[in-house]
């Protein structure tokens, strides 16, 4: 029986190398489960593997949106899912890797999404529109206090989705989240991480070469793909900063440097989510020997698995 095995954790630890690694020794092939490189032209920024360095192993869920269009963790469940049905079916080993955390949890827990109504969300849309977050925000806090202290103030499209869920079930938000049990198709999950210190010094590194090697042309370029019209590629860390800097808000140097702390704050936020599932299996990202470790609890897993 084939087991995938899911690599998740902070960005900037190691994830995408251990991944090709694990392929290419098992057979497998990669489920992308970043939602920002679902987009298209979105490669610098999101630091895309390139096709070059994929060492001839398929790839799935990279480059199937237009950064006009909306990701959303539904449509990913669906398409991701079959993916590594598909992959599974040809008797190869489905490696899924990432670090969206909402969209890790809709993979491996099946998360049930409960229904939406049109007019419900452009109710909580136009309240976003009209007095912005705060105003979305504090509409929240009255609904569903516990959601509103969990969503981050400034993501307005959760917000909307929140609220549109509590009005539609009259349940809280939290309700509707999935509980954590055994990981679909019996998932092998390692979380790759690094020391803080460490970690931030390659998030520096890697944002300052993101910088020099053409994230601001990648942005030009899609603007004239309409980047400013989608609902979510234009939020993206690195993208949005450098929008705000052709809008004059940020000099080129402000805009790298709250790349810089936006991708910080956003490893504090996935190392904190991912540490609460006690079915991931930490390894350190600095170990030399990284793939050897992994491969050892793989087969461990598989070989107790089968006892």
């Amino acid at each position: 029986m084939i087991t995938p095995i899911a690599v998740v954790g902070p960005t900037a630890t190691g994830k995408s190398d251990l991944a090709l690694e694990l392929a290419q020794r098992l057979n497998g092939e990669i489920v992308n489960i970043d939602a920002m490189q679902l987009y298209r032209g979105m490669d610098i920024g999101t630091a895309k593997l390139p096709v070059a360095e994929r060492r001839g192993i398929a790839h799935h869920q990279l480059d199937v949106l237009e950064v006009t269009e909306t990701a959303t963790v539904a449509t990913y469940q669906a398409d991701a899912s079959a993916d590594v049905e598909a992959i599974m079916a040809r008797g190869r080993t489905p490696v899924i890797v990432g670090g969206s955390m909402m969209y890790v949890q809709s993979l491996l827990d099946r998360w049930e999404f409960p229904a939406t109504d049109p007019q419900v969300r452009a109710k909580w849309e136009a309240l976003l529109a009209e007095g912005g977050v705060t105003a979305l925000h504090a509409a929240l806090r009255d609904a569903d206090p516990v959601a509103a202290q969990t969503i981050l103030p400034t993501d307005g499209r959760r917000m909307v989705r929140a609220l549109e869920v509590v009005e539609l079930t009259g349940r809280p938000f939290a309700a509707s989240q999935p509980q954590i049990g055994e990981p679909h198709w019996g998932t092998i999950i390692l979380g790759v991480d690094r020391e803080t210190a460490q970690l931030d010094a390659r998030i520096e590194l890697r944002t300052a070469a993101m910088f020099a090697v053409g994230l601001i042309d990648e942005v030009r370029t899609l603007l004239d793909h309409g980047l400013r019209e989608g609902q979510t590629a234009c939020r993206a860390i690195g993208y949005a900063q450098v929008l705000a800097h052709f809008d004059g808000e940020y000099d080129l140097a402000q805009a790298q440097e709250r790349t810089l702390f936006g991708t910080r704050r956003y490893v504090r936020r996935q190392r904190s989510w991912f540490r609460r599932d006690p079915r991931v299996h930490w390894l350190d990202g600095a170990d030399p020997d990284l793939p050897e470790t992994a491969l050892a609890h793989v087969t461990s897993r598989l070989a107790s698995d089968i006892g």
